[in-house]
């Protein structure tokens, strides 16, 4: 599992003093990164060199996220398939839950247009974040790099 914490910026309020419901996408997308990472280690994008495509998301929202505290993104691999793997994320807040959330990506060729088998080391790569109970509940983190950090 990887996670970062976040400082929540006054754009990212909405008119009722919350965290907007569009903005867990962006967070966790960024989170998607250290996964993306074992298939393209420089995140270089390109036809040629990225072989993934986004399939679904999903998200549901538990509980409000307010500006004033840090939210911390938990991000983990939920499920492992022959083409795709499925990642969980959380966002929470004061040890509370508030957003969880779903991101299949698929192992994809954007030149052929065709899905492809995860390759076998890949797969033992992303086994490392396996949490199959979908949930980071009673799971205790241990906090890497911010992205911005990571990518430095």
């Amino acid at each position: 599992m990887f996670t970062f914490t976040i400082q929540p910026r006054i754009g990212d309020v909405d008119g009722f003093g919350h965290i907007n419901n569009t903005v867990p996408a962006f967070w966790f997308e960024t989170a998607r990164n250290p996964l993306f990472k074992i298939f393209v280690p420089d995140l270089s994008i390109s036809l040629r060199s990225w072989p993934m495509i986004m399939a679904h998301t999903d998200y549901d929202f538990v509980a409000e996220l307010f500006f004033h505290y840090e939210v911390e993104i938990r991000t983990f691999v939920s499920r492992i398939g022959a083409k795709s793997f499925t990642v969980g994320h959380e966002a929470w807040q004061q040890g509370q839950l508030c957003v969880k959330g779903h991101a299949v990506v698929v192992h994809y060729d954007f030149n052929t247009k065709q899905s492809l088998p995860i390759p076998e080391d890949k797969k033992k790569m992303l086994a490392e974040h396996l949490l199959p109970n979908d949930s980071s509940e009673g799971y205790i983190p241990r906090p890497l790099a911010s992205p911005a950090q990571a990518d430095s």
